[in-house]
């Protein structure tokens, strides 16, 4: 009768070598995921926000009432412009949580004539998406300026 022996400590050790390698591999293409879904949403926030923005503006007519250029992303701090509606609050929050507390620059200027928000993004560090009250969206090198109320 022929003994059956299972397997060497080797060929385990060989076979768990493997599983490990295989697992790194799906976890660093994970994060990748991961990062570019988080940009993905800091996108659509500021979608979001500019169709907000241009609703807010065919109500009012413009897209604040502020006597000086606002660059807050605050409602208090933005207060009677486009950036203290309650929908533009909760997608710059969104926009946030995505980007993990990141870059957010929100410019409102005198009189709501303009309109510009920025975020950083995730998956390529220094890069940011930026949308204004000309209708532009696009990801750029370089945060919005302070005063900036286009991308």
């Amino acid at each position: 009768m022929k003994k059956s022996r299972g397997f060497t400590l080797i060929e385990l050790l060989v076979v768990i070598a493997i599983i490990g390698i295989l697992s790194a591999v799906v976890l660093a293409s994970l994060n990748t995921a991961r990062s570019k879904g988080n940009d993905a949403a800091v996108m659509s926030d500021l979608d979001g926000i500019r169709t907000q923005a241009a609703i807010y503006n065919t109500t009012n007519g413009n897209y604040g009432t502020n006597a000086a250029l606002v660059s807050d992303c605050t409602a208090a701090g933005a207060a009677s412009t486009v950036i203290a509606d309650t929908t533009i609050q909760n997608q710059i929050a969104g926009a946030l949580k995505a980007n993990n507390n990141g870059t957010i620059t929100c410019n409102v200027a005198i009189k709501g004539a303009a309109y510009a928000v920025s975020a950083a993004l995730v998956a390529t560090q220094g890069t940011y998406f930026c949308v204004d009250s000309t209708g532009v969206s696009t990801t750029t090198e370089s945060a919005l300026g302070a005063t900036a109320t286009h991308c």
